[in-house]
């Protein structure tokens, strides 16, 4: 069994592959303050709560947007788990080609989550991420990543929202019943949800007119593709493990290149 860690600005997803099956996955909150000791006995409980034992898995990979916890989560792995993961990052091998100005500005998620769309959708794509930021992916008809656009996330602008106002509530991200609100809460909703989904339909629009390219596949992945998602037209499929599917692959490649 290995260990795949996708560490993002909000949270950490984890998940455990025996093979290409999944075993467990789950998040918890980055927290830049906790020690590799305290993420390690985190991690050592919820496996053993999930009955799987810690010394059954033989190696890990990691793709993190965080630099501050690198360090971190790697230490977490020596001490607690018994190997050194893979971190993704320059020297490892993704086979994917980036045609944009610096190749080194592109996230490791973005990366991860354009090889994983491509080996099990094909291509041309665009893939949407909904996480802390909303990235969209732009896959070309040979199978290139040739850019994107980074636009703000779900959780973010809510947050801006009610930090910049005295008199706005909090509330729950969720599709209210009509656009036209009723009432402060549901107004807010409204905004949020269906001018999101206004956002990407509008983008993924445009996108598709500047690809020149037909049978464009868009695949939606993220915390929030499953509330949204639905809503967007155009949107082909929603794939929440993109990411840990696209690391437990990368893993596996790399593996197998270490050892010819």
């Amino acid at each position: 069994m290995i260990l795949c860690l996708d560490v993002g600005n909000t949270n950490i997803k984890y998940a455990v592959y025996e093979g290409s099956t999944l075993k467990i996955s789950f998040r918890i909150a980055t927290e830049y303050k906790r020690t590799s000791d305290e993420y390690g006995g985190q991690l050592i409980s919820i496996l053993c709560n999930n009955g799987i034992d810690a010394e059954q898995i033989k190696g890990g990979i990691i793709s993190s947007v965080v630099p501050q916890l690198d360090y971190t989560l790697d230490r977490m792995c020596q001490t607690y788990l018994k190997f050194k993961p893979l971190m993704l990052g320059p020297g490892l091998k993704t086979g994917m080609n980036l045609l944009v100005d610096d190749a080194k500005e592109v996230g490791a998620d973005r990366v991860v989550n354009n090889v994983a769309a491509v080996k099990k959708y094909g291509y041309p794509l665009i893939i949407i991420d909904f996480g802390t930021a909303t990235t969209f992916n732009v896959i070309d008809g040979k199978g290139r990543f040739i850019g994107g656009v980074i636009a703000p996330g779900i959780k973010g602008s809510l947050d801006s929202l009610v930090n910049g106002t005295a008199k706005l509530p909090r509330v729950e991200i969720e599709r209210p019943k009509t656009v036209i609100g009723t009432n402060t809460v549901t107004n807010m909703q409204s905004g949020i949800f269906y001018g999101f989904a206004g956002l990407v339909e509008y983008l993924v629009k445009r996108i598709k007119r500047e690809m020149k390219t037909e049978g464009v596949k868009v695949i939606a992945t993220g915390g929030f593709s499953e509330i949204i998602a639905h809503e967007i037209s155009g949107i082909d499929e929603v794939d929440k493990l993109l990411t840990l599917e696209g690391l437990n692959y990368l893993y596996h490649l790399n593996s197998t290149e270490a050892e010819k």
